[in-house]
């Protein structure tokens, strides 16, 4: 599998050395679960080139900004997208704790993306981003914030837009951080801000509401949004067989992917 490393030294404001990330010894639920990442990397899955539809997606799995469950929602979803035609790009960021670290590096995983383009055949205007629960969290701060200059730039890389195309947010956490439920202040919505597919079910407490006040926000500036919640299916489910919503999200994800890359 190839590995493309996303800074050429440290990355910003990392103190610790270049390490692999580290495997924790929690493997419950069977998921395998990295954290202490020092050296971000995205690892490559690439579709059958006949299947190829020209377009990308940059995966950030979940974990509370603690670890990142990296096959649940990361490897698995990656080859869901490939039979759909997606090069897909799962992104390691850092964790645990270091939400700016995070952020610095899902704006030069997008640069690098569109920087790559022409080498695996995609339309550099055709990026998304998928994220799950934290990961979800990082994608909508990716679609918000990529006017925003959070890191030094330092090659030609970074001349690039960092503004994802798409954003696909799974049971997405922390979007209603800010007073009496409202939208995290971090999010700014404005008339660039790109469409989104929103997923979430009512007894998942970490992504109803938000799921809720993001789609209004995202409404009140025209956004195109689409927004499915569910009755049950709980939180951290990404798209094994057994749970009802992670059997319904695919399906309605996949007919909105395939119109908004038309």
């Amino acid at each position: 599998m190839e590995r493309i490393y996303l800074w050429t030294n440290n990355a910003p404001e990392e103190t610790e050395a270049k390490h692999d990330a580290f495997q924790t010894e929690d493997i419950s639920n069977n998921v395998t679960r990295l954290t202490n990442v020092t050296n971000p990397i995205m690892e490559v899955f690439t579709p059958d080139p006949d299947k190829n539809n020209g377009a990308s997606v940059i995966i950030c799995p979940g974990g509370g900004y603690q670890i990142l469950a990296i096959d649940l929602e990361g490897y698995e979803i990656a080859k869901w997208l490939n039979k759909l035609g997606f090069t897909v790009f799962v992104l390691q960021y850092r964790v645990p704790g270091n939400q700016l670290g995070a952020l610095n590096d899902i704006q030069r995983a997008i640069r690098i993306t569109r920087s790559k383009s022409k080498d695996y055949n995609f339309n550099p205007e055709k990026i998304g981003v998928l994220g799950f629960s934290a990961g979800g969290s990082l994608s909508a701060r990716a679609s918000t914030n990529f006017n925003k200059e959070t890191y030094k730039k330092s090659d030609k890389i970074d001349k690039y837009s960092c503004r994802p195309n798409f954003a696909v947010l799974i049971y997405p956490a922390y979007l209603n951080k800010g007073e009496n439920n409202k939208i995290t202040p971090e999010l700014t919505i404005t008339d660039q801000t790109p469409p989104m597919f929103i997923f979430a079910t009512t007894d998942d407490a970490y992504s109803n509401k938000g799921s809720l006040v993001l789609s209004k926000a995202l409404m009140d500036f025209k956004i195109p949004v689409e927004l499915h919640i569910l009755e049950s299916g709980g939180h951290g489910y990404g798209l094994r067989k057994g749970n009802i919503a992670a059997e319904t999200w695919p399906v309605l994800a996949e007919k909105w992917l395939k119109n908004i890359i038309k």
